[in-house]
């Protein structure tokens, strides 16, 4: 008997999935671009961000799973119900925005990165890139296509290893990590909001809902509002995924950051504009290998970031307007939902074309996500908390202490944008 049951018993691994796949969608060839540069303007005395920010984001991400796995609804679709419309559209709208404009970005950094490696035009391989993330998205059944998706969160490991032949002068780097440091300065103002809009962004707050109803419909299973003693195991399986997915998160920030600062910083090089930009750099100063496993993890997370974004748009478009929105489902009984990820993904490439400044895409992705971030995360604390839509199952006191903290904590990085 004892036997029968640690065999049915889950393994680890099994029990990882919307939340590691979320925290590792997180370090985005965007996001990579924001720690390069980063790590390269400041060295390690900002490094401590990644840590100020890892509770907030386990919090808020954890508060998204919730709201998915106990109402069974994404966020949109809760707003929609419960909220009024002008919010609804407001908020959607500028997820579009956000996310579209991130789909350029990530799409042009790996077009730029396999360009880097083989040679060859950049334009071509982002729309290739493009292509084969929606062909995916599109073709293969979420039960496999999630599956995938949480063994490509293994690319991230590329800049763990970069971490270690760079040469990283630890008793630094560590003390500067450790002991926070901050000007209060246009310059350090815009460096805190790009991490924050980078690590706590709004189309993880979609993604991860939507897939916790995702996974609910896979393992046939009724919402926990209506299943309250469920909510035991269904609660400690989210905390435990969402903790190790922005564990993963934050490690790998850290990692690029120590990177850069080892080798850019050091060498004088406080500017780059792409990631792209940091692998090349990286080049003469720390290597071949270094440089080749900075350029891989750029395509290998952007094959992973670039549906996430795709997804979450459509996800939210789709519950505005009550189009069948499922991975699960075939393209035949989906078309809306799946048109939309094609048109953001698309639109995305698009973005490549017309000229657009990488470090302005990466600028105004960090701008529109920190200062849509704040607002979606009080919707998410105001629809917790509402007995109409998580029933008994509501958002504890501490929770509910450290989810309005971390919406003060981006409301105020994106007043201090403004005002310094």
């Amino acid at each position: 008997m004892t036997k029968l049951s640690k065999a049915k018993r889950p393994s680890f691994w099994s029990r990882l999935g919307p939340g590691l796949v979320t925290g590792a969608a997180d370090d985005d060839p965007s996001g990579i671009a924001t720690h390069s540069q980063i790590g390269a303007a400041f060295g390690y005395s900002m490094a401590w961000t990644m840590l100020f920010s890892f509770p907030f984001m386990v919090i808020i991400q954890g508060i998204a799973a919730g709201i998915g796995s106990v109402s069974g609804r994404g966020i949109a679709q809760n707003l929609k119900l419960h909220y009024p419309r002008g919010l609804l559209y407001f908020i959607v709208a500028l997820l579009i925005v956000a996310n579209v404009i991130n789909l350029g970005a990530d799409l042009g950094a790996m077009g730029a990165a396999l360009a880097l490696l083989v040679g060859g035009p950049e334009w071509v391989y982002a729309i290739g890139f493009g292509l084969v993330c929606v062909a995916v998205e599109i073709i293969v059944p979420y039960r496999r296509y999630s599956g995938a998706l949480k063994w490509a969160t293994l690319s991230l490991f590329a800049y763990v290893a970069v971490v270690m032949v760079a040469g990283i002068p630890w008793r630094t780097a560590l003390t500067e990590t450790l002991i926070p440091s901050f000007e209060f300065d246009r310059v350090h103002a815009m460096a805190m909001l790009a991490i924050l809009g980078t690590t706590i962004s709004p189309y993880l707050f979609f993604w991860q809902t939507a897939q916790e109803v995702e996974e609910g419909r896979r393992r046939h299973i009724k919402p926990l509002m209506t299943t309250p003693y469920r909510a035991k195991s269904e609660i400690a399986r989210i905390r435990t995924d969402t903790l190790v997915g922005m564990a993963v998160s934050s490690l790998v920030g850290i990692a690029i950051i120590y990177a850069t600062a080892a080798t850019l910083h050091a060498s004088g090089i406080t500017q780059i504009e792409t990631s792209a930009q940091a692998a090349q750099a990286l080049l003469p100063i720390a290597g071949r290998f270094a440089f080749a496993l900075f350029a891989l993890g750029i395509i290998g997370t952007g094959l992973l970031a670039v549906p996430v974004l795709a997804g979450a748009t459509a996800y939210a478009v789709s519950e505005v307007f009550g189009w069948t929105d499922s991975l699960e489902s075939r393209p035949s009984e989906a078309r809306a939902f799946y048109t939309v990820i094609a048109v953001a993904t698309l639109g995305g490439v698009g973005l490549t074309f017309i000229g657009l400044d990488p470090v302005r895409a990466l600028y105004w992705a960090a701008v529109v996500n920190g200062i849509l971030a704040a607002p979606v995360m009080a919707v998410m604390m105001l629809i917790a908390r509402n007995k109409a839509v998580m029933g008994r199952l509501v958002l504890s006191r501490g929770l509910t202490i450290g989810g309005w903290l971390a919406t003060a904590v981006m409301a105020i990085a994106s007043l201090l944008f403004f005002i310094i």
